[in-house]
């Protein structure tokens, strides 16, 4: 198995004073973001400041949706750190019998709107396949969602194995999106992907490591250490 270097993870370590830390947005983000400030500017100069107000909420919930803070990268190699923002409602042990036909420990996260939606990378690993599924838009929340629901699964090849991480959108959430492709490299804590408003993520691991979480946790992208080897 070919090992992935740490070359290239100084850019995610980088202290951000927390002022600017907040300024920084996903990309997916931009097209929301001026379309209810073009808005607020047209309402408030047809209409006057009422629904201009309403405008201006909206416009203030896109930034704080679509913000994209840094985050501290563990340092440790024998870790998985947390591939999203929220809560982890399930975790089990599964037959995963699509991608990699093994044992695993499946760890869900919910996000809701309030939190971060951006997707990091859970180590370093290569990707093998990337896959797009569509689907229903039921409640993320729910267990049939994982596989019933619009989702995108991407497998990644590790030096502790294969693990797959499945972005699944929900009732709210419309669209996922991964912006990696097969055959790249990512790093632990890289950003690949986010999905849109409220949504799930779940990640395989292999069965032999050890969690750091449970169920009802909160955890964040990048920083909160699910499990080590």
């Amino acid at each position: 198995m070919e090992l992935i270097g740490t070359e290239g993870r100084n850019e995610e370590n980088i202290f951000v004073p927390r002022t600017l830390d907040m300024l920084k947005f996903a990309p997916e983000g931009y097209p929301f973001i001026i379309f209810f400030g073009i808005m607020t500017a047209l309402l408030a100069y047809a209409t006057g400041p009422f629904l201009a107000v309403l405008s201006l909420l909206l416009t203030f919930f896109m930034l704080y949706f679509f913000r994209d803070p840094e985050r501290d990268i563990p340092e440790d190699q024998n870790v998985f750190v947390s591939p999203a923002d929220g809560k982890v409602f399930l975790i089990r042990d599964v037959k995963e019998a699509e991608h990699i036909n093994e044992g695993m420990k499946e760890i869900s996260i919910f996000m809701s709107p309030m939190d971060v939606h951006v997707n990091r990378a859970p180590c370093d690993g290569i990707i093998s396949k990337v896959k797009h599924n569509k689907g229903r838009f039921m409640a993320a929340y729910k267990e049939e969602s994982s596989f019933a629901n619009e989702n995108i699964e991407m497998v990644l090849k590790t030096p502790y194995g294969k693990i797959l991480l499945r972005q699944v959108a929900g009732f709210v959430a419309r669209r996922a999106v991964c912006r990696k492709k097969e055959g790249d490299r990512l790093l632990r804590g890289e950003r690949y992907g986010m999905i849109k408003f409220s949504s799930r993520l779940d990640i395989y691991l292999p069965q032999n490591v050890v969690l750091q979480v449970k169920i009802g946790d909160r955890v964040k992208a990048g920083e909160t250490i699910l499990a080590r080897v």
